[in-house]
């Protein structure tokens, strides 16, 4: 990843949150493992959430964003922290993160 990107996606909920990436082969993936509890806290002030909103998201901090912080890699996936949450981000993240980031800064933003 080049220092300072930030990639979006377009997280929705479908009895959980997923989101499509045609980019990168992806179709209604999930976020499981305590992430959904972490993506509610950054959605709560965001109306219809659910029907999709932007997820801003960098392995360098950026105005308004919010950290995660590694906790420890685990079945080739990684958990981070945030705010007390511990939460699973799956092998998928190798599609944006070259390596694993011991910090990933992320901010969610009402769709226009």
């Amino acid at each position: 990843m080049i220092d300072n990107s930030i990639m979006i996606i377009q997280p929705y909920y479908k009895g959980t949150w997923v989101f499509d990436d045609e980019a990168s082969g992806l179709f209604m993936e999930p976020f499981v493992s305590g992430v959904p509890e972490m993506i509610d806290d950054l959605v709560k002030k965001i109306p219809d959430a659910s029907y999709g909103f932007r997820l801003l998201f960098s392995d360098s901090k950026f105005p308004g964003s919010s950290e995660l912080k590694w906790v420890k890699a685990e079945h080739d996936g990684n958990w981070y922290e945030y705010k007390g949450m511990i939460g699973w981000l799956c092998p998928a993240m190798f599609k944006y993160f070259k390596e694993t980031p011991l910090s990933i800064w992320v901010k969610a933003e009402e769709l226009e």
